[in-house]
């Protein structure tokens, strides 16, 4: 039985993080945190997720649930995973980490934290988004630079990062199987007079409406034809189950950076 705890347990993400923890029979959650001032705090969280009383207080500080949990689970901010991470490397606790949004000042801060734990850090938890990455990298470097490539991803309007860390992750995996470094490449948009698509560039674009839980497509394209790869999610479940099965992974791993490839066995 591996002791969960969650942090930004009252978020879209972080409840059914903990709903779906709770329903699994090997999973135990043990704790649940907010930002300071955030309104749940002191409330129990069985209250804040629509679920039965459990006993358990959401807290503003991760040390106290940390010291209970053999994984911590964040889905939350740069600044916030960042002092999580901090705690978890001082008190030896594996994580789970699907933040995004990173500047690479704080994904090098937040890497070094973790260093000496077994954490899997990941763009996107989801079991089949993760083939989508490798058909990606693999359909790139059959189709070569003969075909164009152009990247669209589709969120909800309350996401604050664009483009999505999927989507990066993807507009990379494609990189890599042309041999061309992604940073190089990448045009995010386009508008106005931007003249013709340049030979090796990598389009980026992101939409944000409703409560779209994720879309993300990714086109080859040459005259006469192109090629569709992509995936959809239907609801935040597919992010949460693979986070836990990420969280099973963990809890046993040694301690170093594992991508969620390394879980499913196909990095």
């Amino acid at each position: 039985m591996s002791k969960i705890a969650v942090c930004g347990v009252s978020g879209r993400m972080g409840q059914r993080l903990a709903h779906l923890t709770l329903e699994a029979e090997d999973l135990e959650l043990v704790g649940g945190t907010e930002h300071a001032g955030h309104a749940s705090i002191g409330a129990d969280i069985g209250q804040v997720i629509g679920a039965p009383q459990l006993g358990i207080e959401v807290v503003d500080s991760l040390r106290s649930s940390a010291a209970d949990a053999d994984v911590v689970i964040a889905f939350t901010t740069p600044e916030a995973t960042l002092k999580d991470a901090a705690i978890c490397a001082e008190m030896g606790v594996p994580m789970v980490v699907g933040t995004t949004g990173f500047t690479e000042d704080q994904l090098r801060d937040f890497k070094a934290s973790v260093s000496a734990l077994p954490c899997v850090f990941a763009s996107n938890f989801s079991t089949a988004m993760n083939v989508l990455f490798k058909l990606v990298q693999d359909a790139a470097s059959i189709l070569g630079d003969d075909y164009d490539v152009e990247i669209l991803e589709m969120h909800h309007h309350f996401k604050v990062d664009a483009p999505s860390g999927s989507a990066i992750t993807l507009g990379e995996k494609a990189a890599a199987g042309l041999g061309r470094e992604f940073k190089d490449v990448v045009k995010n948009g386009r508008e106005g007079l931007v003249g013709q698509r340049e030979k090796m560039e990598i389009g980026m674009h992101a939409l944000r409406a409703g409560d779209i839980a994720g879309v993300h497509k990714v086109f080859y394209g040459a005259p006469g034809e192109y090629i569709e790869l992509g995936h959809t999610a239907t609801s935040r479940d597919a992010f949460a189950l693979g986070a836990l099965r990420a969280a099973r992974f963990v809890a046993g791993a040694e301690a170093r950076l594992y991508s969620m490839g390394d879980v499913l066995g196909i990095e």
